[in-house]
């Protein structure tokens, strides 16, 4: 006689089950770690008992389906003396896994918010911080999503991804507490807005022949938008309080190269904006290629014998 074994994810609503798992719970004798699991309610008119004896399970199950709701964290360590138990006895019962939900894409994405709603009321440093205090660990964990790419280390950037993401959903969680604020669904409604707006050939019968047109129409949907909120400069919405190297290299993406425009300012200022001008027309990011520049001299200064005891003092 089969054990079933009957997992739910605590992501999706309750009641929400496949097909299979309704038909097994409806059929078997069904039975639980825990009178408090949340499916229960769903289960009207089928007749469920708690246990919590794993040599008990194993060996009942050998006189009929036996259908076991495993809790939702998984019941790892109980399946296993389940199991343990089943294979100690003269016949031992097959053992069959039915998951009753699964989790879709993003599923975690809940955990990070319940996780961030606990550590706002119940931390005392994540309960005080404001947009303001976290402005610096936003940019240092940008920096380091960066420096993972660079390096080449995608096992590093799986963490750093993580620690970038907790700092949007912390900007989230603190702004969902304003007034005239809003929340982690709202930033997500707004991007996915905007990404189908501005893919029509993905989301529309837009028809385009190359990743340049898709481009172009970026910036055609982009310039319209600014329009229909009363931006009428294409350099509306640059920060000005980025690096120079890159606030340069957007301002010069945004507005055209403007090739009349002599800057003012030292020999070097100018020096310095001709060669981003000069990269911008070489389809190249001047701040990637300088930090290629500054990471081949980092390496070439520690590999000099001595001197990189002396850089760390």
């Amino acid at each position: 006689m089969p054990l079933i074994i009957v997992t739910t994810s605590p992501r999706v609503a309750p009641g929400l089950l496949s097909e299979r798992a309704w038909e097994v719970l409806r059929a078997g004798r069904v039975v639980t770690g825990s009178a408090e699991h949340p499916v229960l309610p769903y289960l009207e008119g089928v007749p469920v008992e708690v246990r919590t004896d794993p040599a008990g399970v194993a060996a009942e199950s050998c006189e009929g389906t036996l259908v076991w709701l495993a809790a939702q964290d998984g019941d790892e360590s109980f399946l296993r003396a389940v199991g343990h138990a089943a294979l100690a006895l003269a016949e031992p019962p097959e053992i069959e896994l039915v998951p009753g939900s699964y989790d879709l894409p993003g599923a975690r994405m809940l955990d990070m918010v319940a996780v961030m709603d606990r550590l706002r009321r119940e931390c005392p440093w994540d309960g005080k911080q404001t947009h303001e205090s976290l402005v610096p660990y936003l940019l240092e964990e940008a920096y380091e999503v960066l420096e993972t790419i660079e390096a080449g280390d995608y096992p590093a950037l799986r963490e750093e991804l993580g620690d970038l993401l907790f700092q949007v959903v912390f900007h989230a969680r603190v702004a969902q507490e304003r007034a005239d604020g809003f929340d982690i669904d709202d930033v997500a409604g707004g991007i996915v807005d905007k990404l189908v707006r501005r893919h029509p050939h993905v989301f529309a019968d837009v028809e385009v022949a190359d990743a340049d047109e898709v481009n172009a129409n970026w910036e055609a949907i982009k310039k319209a938008e600014r329009a229909a909120k009363g931006k009428s400069s294409p350099l509306d919405g640059v920060p000005m309080g980025q690096p120079a190297l890159s606030l340069v290299a957007q301002l010069l993406r945004r507005g055209g190269d403007h090739a009349e425009f002599t800057p003012e300012g030292s020999d070097l200022g100018k020096r310095l904006f001709a060669l981003v001008r000069e990269a911008q027309a070489a389809g190249l990011d001047p701040e990637a290629e300088l930090r290629a520049v500054a990471r081949a001299y980092k390496a070439h200064v520690v590999s000099v014998d001595g001197l990189d005891t002396r850089i760390e003092e």
